[in-house]
């Protein structure tokens, strides 16, 4: 049975007795540490190769190419913007649609995902995560600063869902050309926004169904057309709005953060009859400092918690140089158990 078609099995409730993992996305600096540690090769591929990782993250905006080479979104776009969450974007003093006319959005005909089709060919025996990462949220956050898109939410709503439409009519016409050629090359899309801190959403449960939830549906709509399950990505404590998910049509759940507030196992476990789930071994502290075998038995808690419809990874899919290599290497061996 190859990765793909075990994944395909556990994202389908049908996974008794199998165990997956997903290493997640080692960072530039912690490669040539696990490399000297293992002998192998400096490269992700050749970590992924040595813990025999079932999965590939393999986005499609790299096949975004504007003729000018003009950025996909440029939030700062005719103004100098400083590099925080709450920086004011181009947008920041938008009052009117008339007023985002002029932005040069992005067209999806500017994209050519040859590379990337070429790319997920080489992975046919894994489970290949992919699509466009449509982060709108992020990205009408940093068009307005964070703080002022979340108080135009109540001062002028329709500027908020102007931009949001613009950015997801992108996403949505790039999504659906992307997976229109892909076709049973991968079966999972892949997308992510943050919507939580570590006690709550970052708004209102309301707030998220009047302003985020119909981009979602747009989104998840796309993916569901091609018959593709739809997995969403969020960092947070995002427990209030889990029904929500399930009731647009979220198949899959990563990377539930475990210290952050209602995203323990334990208290995910009501929805595994409905969501699969990638994910779920600390990364905030627990993985940094845990041994290899509390690691294992930590891997065989939530497997039984969770299972059988899980795929073991970390909590957030950086691994930063602060994790040990055995630490991973356990996690790999006893997602396999």
């Amino acid at each position: 049975m190859t990765s793909r078609e075990k994944i395909n099995l556990i994202f389908n409730h049908k996974g008794d007795g199998l165990g997956a993992m997903w290493t997640g996305h080692p960072n530039d600096n912690t490669i040539p540490i696990y490399a000297k540690e293992w002998g192998i090769e400096e490269t992700r591929e050749a970590i992924f190769e040595h813990l025999e990782d079932d999965c590939r993250w393999i986005t499609a905006d790299r096949g975004y190419h504007h003729p000018d080479g003009v950025p996909l979104f440029d939030t700062s776009y005719g103004i100098k913007q400083r590099a925080t969450l709450s920086a004011e974007g181009c947008f920041a003093n938008a009052e009117t649609v008339a007023d985002i006319e002029n932005y040069p959005w992005p067209k999806a005909e500017y994209c050519d995902f040859t590379k990337v089709y070429e790319e997920i060919d080489k992975y046919q025996d894994k489970m290949v995560f992919t699509g466009l990462w449509s982060p709108f949220f992020h990205i009408v956050a940093d068009f307005f600063g964070m703080e002022n898109y979340f108080i135009k939410m109540y001062e002028n709503p329709e500027i908020v869902e102007a931009v949001t439409e613009r950015i997801v009519d992108f996403y949505v016409e790039a999504n659906e050309k992307f997976f229109a050629g892909l076709g049973d090359r991968a079966d999972v899309m892949f997308f992510g926004n943050d919507f939580g801190t570590q006690l709550d959403l970052f708004i209102s449960p309301d707030n998220f169904r009047k302003f985020v939830m119909p981009s979602f549906k747009r989104l998840i709509a796309v993916g569901k057309k091609y018959n593709k399950k739809v997995m969403l990505h969020s960092c947070g404590s995002i427990y209030r709005i889990i029904p929500d998910l399930i009731e647009a049509g979220v198949d899959v759940l990563h990377p539930i953060q475990a210290q952050a507030k209602g995203m323990s196992a334990a208290e995910l476990a009501q929805y595994k009859d409905d969501l699969a789930f990638v994910g779920g071994i600390d990364a905030q502290s627990f993985f940094v400092n845990a041994t290899p075998e509390q690691i294992k038995e930590e891997v065989r808690r939530v497997k039984s918690i969770l299972g059988p419809s899980i795929v073991i990874s970390p909590s957030h899919e950086e691994i930063l140089p602060n994790v040990p290599a055995a630490n991973v290497l356990a996690m790999a061996q006893a997602s396999r158990e």
